[in-house]
């Protein structure tokens, strides 16, 4: 049985609401789900693929 994954949210959230994410990182997923809708879907990817979406989203200027 694996454990639960943590989740946080980016440092950008505010608690008034907002288009929000969370992430959790496990050794061989990240997943990815909206903050409002804690029991809704979840996007899951490899590590890999999370660091080069990171990657570009900070090349690009998306930092919020």
């Amino acid at each position: 049985m694996s454990a639960a994954p943590h989740w946080f949210k980016s440092s950008y959230s505010t608690e008034q609401g907002g288009n929000c994410v969370e992430v959790a990182v496990q050794p061989t997923a990240i997943h990815v789900r909206d903050s409002k809708a804690l029991d809704g879907p979840q996007l899951t990817v490899a590590p890999a693929a999370w660091a080069a979406f990171t990657a570009f989203a900070a090349m690009r200027g998306y930092t919020a």
